[in-house]
């Protein structure tokens, strides 16, 4: 499978800007709501240390690309239509976000920390980020409790001796991606009555917030931290207790399609996510200028920020691991370590075996982790970067 992370944000805050910063895709940028009208998908990588180097082989990609021992691995990027407030009532675009938005495992939420555009998206002076990060949340939580709501009138209707109250609530919300055990869990975790008709309405807000951060993990990029004004603001925030529940990330979007454009056209030698770049080419003093002053920045935060939003919503939210397909005996049929897979951080070697094909996994024997030619069992829980050769009687 490939993971869809979802590219959120009111309208004119640069979303659009680091989608096509990220996937070097050309969607419309503009300062004036609704720039995005249809959720735009787009290719997008996240970084992992090739294994190749260990084994003295030089990898051969089938997908993404290897740069300087990096392995870029891909994953779905979608630019969500903008957001106003009251999206969940139908509000602007808000059926059609709240729809795209169900379609994506994890959330980016692009805010303006400069304080240029106003909760509707809108230029002005002085807006508190905080309001956007509250709105988005505030939004999403009243999705949740609408569709909670309605789980609870159909457990009421229904003969509670007969049916067991995670069961109506986890087919209320099974779009969510939860299950019913998982929702009973997280009752319980809140110290909430077991059924639902007990729970008053202060109770069933609580119940969708806590349903939405497990299922709609979230990444505040701070987008526009080349600015003084957004890093005063940043400072104010990130050392808010309100929103320790979020990881934020500077970020400057412009920075990083500045720079891939100036790659592309042999101006600089830059790696996405890296903290610094080489000039390569005689620029006009201005472009040269413009280039040193993305230097500073990025020194300073330690890249533009864009890779580090995006890898910090696929390995530190979800909480997935990389792992190469690979061969004990050093024959690479194929070529060497052709591709790289993400998987959940529970993923056992069957899981990965399935993963690489139905088949294989029906007629999984055993794995073999390549480092030590150790043999591993099907519940082995595979660790970040492993190397693991797939024995089957279907191969």
């Amino acid at each position: 499978m490939s993971y869809r992370i979802g590219l959120v944000g009111k309208p004119s805050v640069g979303k659009s800007t680091f989608f096509n910063a990220a996937t070097m895709n050309d969607v419309p940028e503009g300062a004036y709501p609704f720039t995005t009208i249809d959720p735009s998908v787009g290719e997008a990588y996240v970084r992992t240390d090739c294994a190749a180097p260990e084994f003295d082989e030089e990898c051969q990609p089938s997908v993404g690309v290897c740069e300087h021992g990096t392995r870029f691995v891909p994953v779905k990027l979608v630019d969500v239509a903008g957001l106003v407030p009251g999206a969940h009532e139908g509000r602007g675009l808000g059926n059609q976000f709240l729809t795209d938005l169900n379609e994506t495992d994890v959330l980016v939420h692009v805010v303006d920390f400069s304080g240029t555009t106003d909760i509707e998206g809108e230029a002005t002076e002085g807006h508190d980020p905080r309001e956007d990060i509250d709105f988005l949340e505030a939004e999403l939580d009243a999705w949740y409790l609408d569709i909670l709501e309605k789980g609870v009138e159909r457990y009421e209707t229904q003969h509670v001796a007969d049916v067991d109250p995670e069961d109506v609530l986890g087919e209320q919300l099974s779009a969510f991606g939860i299950k019913p055990a998982e929702i009973k869990q997280v009752v319980l975790s809140l110290g909430l009555a077991v059924t639902p008709t007990e729970w008053d309405a202060d109770e069933k807000e609580e119940l969708a917030r806590e349903i939405r951060k497990r299922t709609k993990p979230m990444v505040v990029a701070a987008n526009k931290m080349d600015t003084p004004a957004a890093q005063e603001n940043w400072d104010e925030i990130t050392s808010d207790p309100d929103y320790d529940h979020l990881e934020f990330v500077p970020v400057s979007a412009h920075a990083e399609k500045a720079l891939k454009n100036a790659k592309e056209q042999d101006a600089v030698d830059y790696t996405p996510g890296d903290d610094d770049f080489e000039i390569t080419a005689d620029l006009p003093a201005e472009k040269e200028q413009g280039l040193e002053q993305i230097r500073e920045f990025v020194t300073e935060f330690d890249g533009t920020g864009v890779q580090k939003a995006l890898e910090a919503a696929t390995f530190d939210v979800l909480g997935l691991k990389a792992v190469f397909p690979g061969t004990a005996s050093g024959d690479w049929t194929k070529g060497p370590f052709r591709d790289c897979f993400l998987l959940p951080e529970d993923a056992t070697a069957e899981d990965f075996a399935y993963h690489l094909h139905s088949d294989i996994g029906d007629g999984f024997l055993h794995g073999i982790d390549c480092r030590d030619e150790r043999q591993v069992g099907s519940d082995t829980v595979l660790d970040h970067r492993d190397v693991v050769e797939v024995v089957s009687t279907n191969q």
